[in-house]
């Protein structure tokens, strides 16, 4: 399905930052992604972080032709002239093996520096390095990933029969985190510590993922930027010609209009995706 906002549809923008789509997994909205890539140009292209969950192709195979074609699309990018990097998160570490290499016009990176139109320079990496649950407890990281499987497959349900109604697609699942007391307060002092690093390092700015919260925003005289997801909000970080940065969202842009999709039943073993 292609937008019905032809204005927007045909936007060029300087860069595109895309984070957590977790092709491999039943929630990723990669039919959405497709549109928004197809209607946005840009000279850079950073992928940041779990674009593909390794976490859940290593318990079971899911793989639709819309992730295929979300693939094929940015190497597509790449060929015409867009200056693609990736850099790998958490989901897709077994990447970071082949950071400083490039393939089929893909620049493989552990981090990137972005400098803006208006001379912002910027730190951009995927953000799992400091998240402390991943680093020192990835058990227990794997036990919230399948909480989340279970909510992200009763978010479609609950999607397919809003679209049946009518009703626009919303996230369940964003919905939950944002208010839990401890995932608000997680979700800050992730942000409040990558504007640290990002100020300890020299940098004006970060832009990063893996929270699944699209943001834009200063903190302490440093610019914070987080791409958001493909499972839950739908988003994308982008910088204008003129340097301006901006949270885009899918749903906004069609005017809440959607692709149907019913629901799949629970499976017993599949983890869909995770900070």
């Amino acid at each position: 399905m292609q937008p019905d906002t032809a204005s927007d549809a045909s936007r060029r923008l300087r860069s595109i930052w895309i984070s957590d789509v977790h092709l491999g997994t039943a929630g990723c909205r990669a039919e959405h992604l497709l549109d928004f890539l197809r209607g946005h140009e840009s000279e850079y292209l950073y992928l940041v972080g779990d674009i593909v969950d390794g976490w859940q192709l290593r318990k079971s195979w899911y793989w639709k032709q819309s992730h295929n074609d979300v693939v094929q699309k940015l190497l597509r990018k790449a060929r015409k002239g867009c200056q693609v990097i990736y850099i790998p998160g958490n989901h897709d570490e077994a990447a970071r093996q082949y950071c400083g290499l490039n393939f089929g016009g893909v620049a493989i990176r552990h981090e990137a520096e972005h400098f803006t139109a208006d001379g912002k320079r910027l730190l951009v990496l995927h953000g799992d390095e400091f998240d402390g649950v991943i680093q020192y407890a990835k058990w227990l990281a794997y036990v919230g990933d399948n909480l989340y499987t279970l909510i992200l497959q009763l978010n479609r349900g609950f999607n397919w029969v809003r679209h049946r109604l009518g009703l626009p697609y919303w996230s369940l699942s964003q919905y939950l985190k944002h208010k839990v007391k401890n995932a608000v307060n997680f979700i800050s002092q992730f942000e409040t510590i990558l504007a640290g690093e990002a100020r300890r390092r020299g940098f004006d700015g970060v832009v990063c993922g893996h929270i699944h919260k699209p943001e834009v925003r200063m903190i302490d005289g440093i610019l914070y930027g987080n791409s958001g997801d493909w499972v839950e909000s739908l988003s994308a970080l982008v910088e204008h010609t003129d340097g301006r940065l901006e949270v885009l969202h899918w749903t906004a842009l069609t005017a809440g209009a959607s692709i149907e999709e019913a629901p799949e039943p629970i499976p017993s073993e599949e983890s869909t995706c995770a900070s």
